[in-house]
């Protein structure tokens, strides 16, 4: 190893040490808050007091043992995984789509994709609440599927254009010379293809729909009120340690499907 740079230009790790510990210190200021649940989880105190006066696993007995938080927590990974499977599907064929037509529009129609992310989340919340409010698809799952989508497929999109970009159209239309339809080349040439990509998207589709609060305070209710909605509402009527266990197991699920999906599009990047 040597001791100090081998040319005159190059920048060490040592002098980069300064902004090591700057990076550090920002990602300590970005996390911290939501690992300071954590400890609070096994807190044996009725309220939230940090730090805890003594340890306990009651707060997650009382999560799985109350029926409430259970069908809660059905709702939402019922939503999850349907939303996943909508706007994967939905999502891939639209940015294939996009790829595939390469005019003057597809950078139109790729930003008209992507506008749900640029919108704050409460408009499309209320506007979602009105259109839903003629079509009774208030506190159905339906509504909750259709509604999460409206921000998972342009994750989708995104996530599959990416390696679209990066990926030889001229492959599918050797299969297609050769006598393969259009859809029969996508799944059998394209889609192995750009697999880890979509698989990418789906993670990040499943995770926004656990994950999202504002939608569903606002379409979702009763018996079909997601696990996010009913912690808000236990942080309004009373501060319930519950929250926290729950938080935390939702940490560790989005902390591991995220991984999962950087592990993912690493693993596209690396492949030829």
């Amino acid at each position: 190893m040597l001791s100090g740079p081998a040319t005159e230009t190059q920048i060490t790790h040592r002098r980069r040490l300064w902004l090591y510990a700057l990076v550090g210190l920002i990602v300590l200021f970005l996390i911290a808050p939501s690992l300071l649940v954590v400890p609070l989880s096994f807190s044996d105190s009725r309220y939230l007091t940090f730090p805890p006066p003594a340890w306990s696993t009651r707060w997650y007995e009382a999560y799985f043992s109350a029926i409430e938080w259970r069908e809660a927590t059905y709702v939402s990974f019922a939503a999850a995984i349907l939303t996943m499977l909508l706007s994967t599907t939905f999502g891939t064929l639209a940015a294939y789509g996009l790829h595939a037509l390469r005019s003057r529009w597809s950078a139109l129609a790729y930003g008209a994709f992507t506008l749900p992310l640029v919108i704050p989340a409460i408009l499309i919340a209320i506007g979602i609440f009105l259109f839903y409010a003629q079509l009774g698809l208030n506190n159905t799952l339906t509504g909750i599927v259709l509604a999460h989508s409206v921000l998972a497929i342009p994750l989708v999109v995104i996530t599959v254009a990416s390696s679209l970009r990066s990926y030889d159209m001229n492959q599918e239309m050797v299969a297609r010379s050769l006598g393969a339809s259009r859809p029969r080349a996508f799944l059998t040439v394209t889609l192995p293809q750009i697999k880890i990509s979509v698989v990418s998207g789906a993670l990040l589709a499943f995770i926004t729909s656990l994950d999202e609060v504002v939608i569903s305070l606002f379409i979702a209710g009763g018996d079909k009120a997601t696990l996010t909605k009913r912690m808000f509402n236990a942080l309004r009527d009373e501060i319930d340690p519950t929250i926290a266990s729950i938080s935390t197991l939702l940490i560790v699920l989005s902390v591991f499907l995220l991984g999962l999906s950087q592990f993912t599009q690493a693993r596209s990047s690396r492949s030829p």
